[in-house]
């Protein structure tokens, strides 16, 4: 009986000590346009993601409809006119880092991921910087930053006098990711 306990608390840990999954569903994603008349960023709290490190697969997804500018006519010409959020409601990265990285230190550490960003329907091959950290209890912090031209995925940029929006998007990741059970 002890010997029985015994392997269940060792597989049980070696499950949780190897297991590499990491998931959020409340990562913040903000783009920020700086045109010559006009900045804004519009920011989500809805960015969904997944980091496995086993299998070195790297997947992230934003339903555009949860972007915010802090103007709800801006926000509704964003989503009707330019994104077409009715057609093509997310924005999706799936790839691979470059480097499996060894997160035990508890420090920041460089990744780079390559794979395919989608939006608006169309696709792209993409390398994109970031920094992880393992935290306490199987917490991974994630940054990363990366620019978006908006003329490579057929969105059209709207140029009128009180509103201009700039064909370069810098956009910014941030997310806490979770031990997946």
């Amino acid at each position: 009986m002890r010997r029985l306990v015994l392997f269940v608390i060792f597989s049980a840990f070696s499950f949780l000590t190897y297991s590499q999954n990491f998931i959020t569903e409340d990562g913040k994603a903000v783009f920020t346009s700086k045109a010559p008349l006009n900045e804004f960023e519009g920011v989500s709290q809805k960015l969904h993601g997944l980091i496995d490190l086993d299998k070195n697969l790297v997947d992230f997804y934003l339903d555009l409809n949860t972007l915010d500018t802090g103007i709800g006519l801006r926000d509704r010409h964003m989503r009707e006119n330019y994104l077409e959020t009715d057609k093509y409601p997310f924005a999706e990265f799936t790839g691979k880092m470059l480097t499996v990285p060894d997160l035990d230190s508890g420090d920041w550490v460089a990744v780079e991921v390559e794979g395919i960003f989608k939006i608006h329907g169309k696709e792209k091959q993409i390398r994109i910087p970031g920094m992880l950290k393992k935290e306490e209890k199987g917490l991974v912090k994630l940054q990363a930053d990366f620019e978006v031209l908006l003329g490579e995925f057929d969105i059209e940029i709207p140029k009128l006098v009180f509103y201009e929006l700039a064909e370069k998007q810098l956009v910014h990741i941030e997310a806490d990711l979770k031990l997946q059970n």
